[in-house]
């Protein structure tokens, strides 16, 4: 295990959870000293109409605002600025802070010092978008063409597995295989929800209102560790970085998550090619169904099925399992482009 791994882990056995490899990332949600205190009765609920990402900052995620003028950080806006701010998107979603952020976005775009705080998103280096949400739910077989690739049957009720946080994984940055356990990587582009609201036994009707925000991401996995060691899909998939998620979180009033075109391309070829409106339980669906089994809480996130296209489906003289040196690009419309490489 690598050092800033270690400490990271370290780190979070207290208040966080390991993030990813290569990336310097040693802690996570340790609020900066600079941010103005917030009151204890603030008011609580979901931010809107922001698009978010996490940056990294001196080893530490630190939340920032995308906006047209650039990439803002928000301790530093909010030390400018002399307001509360969240410090990280963890924070932001589990301390449902979103209307102390919207105060502070609407301040900032009326200031007239603030000029130097813009940042060109070229001169960012990235975090995970979250670092430590209490849960990572995944839903597989979640679209008609991919389980027809891979000869399976059609659910009844979604199919549930888990990652943990140590899978956790930013845009940009290298993933590195293991090796030394597995040989047959494979990729699955797929829709990220991210709760907003405590959710327990909520309707199909309701379920939407639930969700602070979306994200692209990645089910990365070991195909071999999956289904070639007794059906244990956890453990094909919730290896260290095997969650990939980002660049950005985008609130969820600006998202129709039903209709949403994905993609994944390797090495620059596209790979799958879908529409989110090709899932069998939309994320409404996704959502009733889990919170009447499990508890959802602000700052969870969902994995929601990958389409078809990815590797386990190809003819077997056709699959040619990912390697050191690939790239990886996937996309979902208006949520922005997760790109990483593979070492």
């Amino acid at each position: 295990m690598d050092s800033n791994r270690r400490d990271f882990m370290k780190w979070g056995g207290l208040t966080a959870a390991a993030v990813s490899t290569g990336t310097g990332l040693t802690v996570a949600g340790a609020p900066p000293a600079e941010a103005a205190t917030a009151p204890a009765n603030r008011p609580r609920g979901m931010a809107k109409g922001l698009t978010l990402l996490q940056t990294l900052r001196d080893g530490r995620p630190r939340l920032a605002l995308k906006t047209a003028k650039g990439i803002v950080d928000v301790a530093d806006a909010a030390k400018l600025l002399n307001m509360p701010g969240p410090s990280t998107l963890d924070d932001l979603l589990q301390n449902e802070d979103g209307p102390q952020l919207n105060a502070l976005a609407s301040a900032l775009d009326k200031a007239g010092n603030a000029a130097a705080l813009y940042t060109p998103e070229n001169g960012v280096a990235y975090a995970p978008l979250v670092t430590r949400p209490g849960k990572i739910l995944c839903v597989g077989l979640n679209y008609k063409a991919h389980i027809a690739e891979i000869k399976d049957n059609l659910p009844k009720q979604p199919v549930l597995f888990n990652k943990y946080n140590s899978a956790l994984h930013p845009h940009g940055a290298p993933l590195k295989l293991p090796t030394a356990v597995a040989t047959k990587f494979d990729y699955e582009a797929e829709l990220v929800i991210l709760m907003g609201k405590h959710a327990r036994d909520v309707s199909e009707a309701d379920a939407l209102s639930y969700v602070a925000g979306y994200a692209t991401g990645n089910d990365f996995t070991a195909r071999d560790l999956q289904l070639e060691t007794g059906g244990q899909w956890m453990v094909g998939k919730a290896l260290d970085g095997f969650a990939p998620i980002g660049p950005y979180f985008v609130t969820a009033d600006q998202v129709n998550p039903d209709a949403l075109d994905i993609e994944c391309r390797v090495n620059g070829e596209t790979r799958q090619s879908s529409n989110t409106a090709n899932m069998i339980f939309s994320c409404r669906q996704m959502i009733s169904y889990i919170s009447h089994r499990i508890t959802l809480e602000p700052g969870d996130i969902i994995y929601t099925g990958t389409p078809e296209g990815v590797i386990q489906g190809m003819p077997k003289e056709k699959q040619k399992w990912l390697v050191p040196g690939d790239k990886i690009a996937c996309s979902l419309k208006g949520l922005g482009e997760l790109t990483f490489s593979l070492t």
